[in-house]
Formats: C-alpha cells, structure tokens, sequence
C-alpha cells in the first residue's frame, strides 16, 4: 500500500503528530521518532519520484537537517508535514544539479482556484498499490504534474501546503494534481501497458 492504511493527511495522524512535533522540540528524543515513522514513508515517497533509487540518500540528508533546524519551526501537524516536504525537495534539486541533471519545472501558469479537491478514483487506486508499483505509474505524468500527484497523494499535503513547497500558486498545483490523477484514471480505465497486470486489475476494480 502505498500509504499503508490510513490517510497521512487524517485527523488522528495530524493530532498525533502535532503533540509528537511540539515535545520533539523541547528534546524528547522518542517524541522524535514518533514524528519520523508517522512523516517518513510519505517523505521518502515524495523523494524517489524526484530522484529515483538515491532517494534514501537524499532523504537521510532531509532529515539532518529537519532535525538540525527543529526549534525554527512554527506550526501544526500538517504544517510540519509540508515543512518536512519543502526541506526534502530543496536537498532532491540540490542532488539533481549536482548530477546536472535538469531539475523539475513546471509547465502551467494559469491560476485556477476553483478546481475541486476531492479524493480523485486515481488517488484510491494508487492506494491498493506498492509504492514501487504507484510510483512508477506516477513517473508516466508531465513533470510538474508527477510533482503535484506526489505531494498531493503520497505525502497527503492540501492544496495550498503543496503550493508552498512547489512555491507557486494554489491554483497552478491544483490544476496539474488534477490533469495528472485524470491522466492516470484514463490510464487505469485503458489498462496501458505502464501498468503491470496485477496492478491494472485492481485499478479497473477502482474504477
């Protein structure tokens, strides 16, 4: 599962992670823990869709430097998901100019700020999938759509969380998270041979 279970983004998991975060702060080492295993998978995620198989690499450098600058943080459970996600991708582009690589960039301007945020049929099939499978079903999309997708499925940031860290406007990253899990539905639906058979199977259930 790519998420294994429950929403990263539910009410229970945000709570938890909220008072995880606030004692981790005043030197709570296993409060700190609690927030890796709750932030982590998502976070690890986010990164290999932008790096690949030197994902926990980047991550690792991620968290050094999350648990370096800890007590500059100001926020919530959700706000420290997104915070995590933004440091995350700065280290994933650094990585990719290191390797000359060309970083993501997107490819729509137009704001668009009354698309709907509902639990797109793509994200719920994406669910009932590896995170290996997801993943490289996600890598199929435009970059800045893959983007989106990632943040928007796999570490379960809101539309404006996911702006942040994109640091473009809300209606921009709607847009792409939209036109990606649509593309992936038309996929799914298809049975494209993106999709292993197994996984395609379980999409076409979703749908």
């Amino acid at each position: 599962m790519i998420r294994g279970g429950e929403r990263p983004d539910a009410p229970g998991h945000d709570a938890e992670l909220t008072a995880a975060v606030a004692r981790a702060q005043q030197g709570d080492e296993v409060a700190f823990a609690a927030a890796y295993r709750l932030v982590h998978p998502g976070l690890l995620g986010y990164v290999r869709g932008l790096v690949g198989t030197e994902a926990e690499d980047v991550a690792s450098d991620a968290w050094l430097e999350i648990a370096r600058d800890l007590w500059r943080f100001r926020g919530d459970g959700a706000g420290f998901r997104g915070w995590t996600a933004t440091i995350a991708r700065h280290r994933a582009m650094d990585h990719l100019r290191r390797r000359r690589r060309r970083p993501l960039t997107a490819a729509i301007e137009q704001d668009v700020l009354d698309l709907p945020d509902g639990h797109d049929t793509a994200a719920d099939a994406l669910d009932n999938l590896s995170t290996g499978q997801a993943l490289a079903i996600i890598a199929t999309l435009p970059p800045d759509q893959a983007e989106a997708v990632l943040l928007r499925v796999v570490v379960g940031l809101d539309g404006p969380a996911a702006a942040r860290v994109l640091d473009k406007r809300v209606g921009a990253v709607r847009m792409a998270s939209h036109r990606g899990l649509k593309q992936l539905a038309a996929k799914f639906a298809a049975g494209r041979p993106e999709v292993t058979s197994g996984a395609s199977r379980t999409l076409r259930n979703e749908t």
